[in-house]
């Protein structure tokens, strides 16, 4: 089966989740003519999507093999899980990974001390706490230099 026929052949990319950063990344890959589908268990998560999505929104359960199969996982080059909730990502991803043979997993992770079963299973993370402390530090760092010497 084959879900899309007017759009580059050169990727598919599956999103689990769509909350803000779910629906932003389908927008962004969407406007750039990938392939993408996105998943979500509530119908009206949908409505972050802009007006000029070209992919497809499909409501059901990212954790359910029949739901993945109907989304045509085996086929995506990149399943990516970003659901609120940990456990769920690794679930997906682990499902992706061992019975679709997706080739690219990435998953959100909102506790960083988990990334080690991530590692271990070759699923690439993006953990927010992590991106912002470096980030801050990265401020705080180039600030540091720039600070006036007060005289009394």
């Amino acid at each position: 089966m084959t879900l899309f026929k007017n759009k580059k052949q050169s990727s598919y990319t599956v999103i689990i989740g769509c909350g803000r950063l779910g629906a932003n990344l389908a927008n962004t890959l969407s406007e750039e003519g990938e392939n993408v589908l996105i998943l979500d268990e509530d119908k009206d998560s949908f409505r972050k999507l802009s007006s000029s999505f070209g992919g497809l929104a499909v409501e059901g359960d990212g954790t359910e093999l029949d739901t993945l199969k109907a989304a045509d996982v085996q086929r995506a080059d990149t399943v990516v899980a970003v659901t609120n909730n940990d456990n769920v990502n690794i679930m997906i991803a682990q499902i992706a990974k061992e019975c679709f043979s997706v080739k690219r997993v990435i998953s959100r992770l909102f506790d960083p001390e988990r990334e080690c079963v991530y590692q271990e299973l070759g699923i690439d993370t993006i953990c927010p706490a992590v991106l912002s402390a470096n980030e801050i530090d990265k401020i705080l760092n180039r600030n540091a230099g720039t600070q006036e010497v007060v005289k009394a």
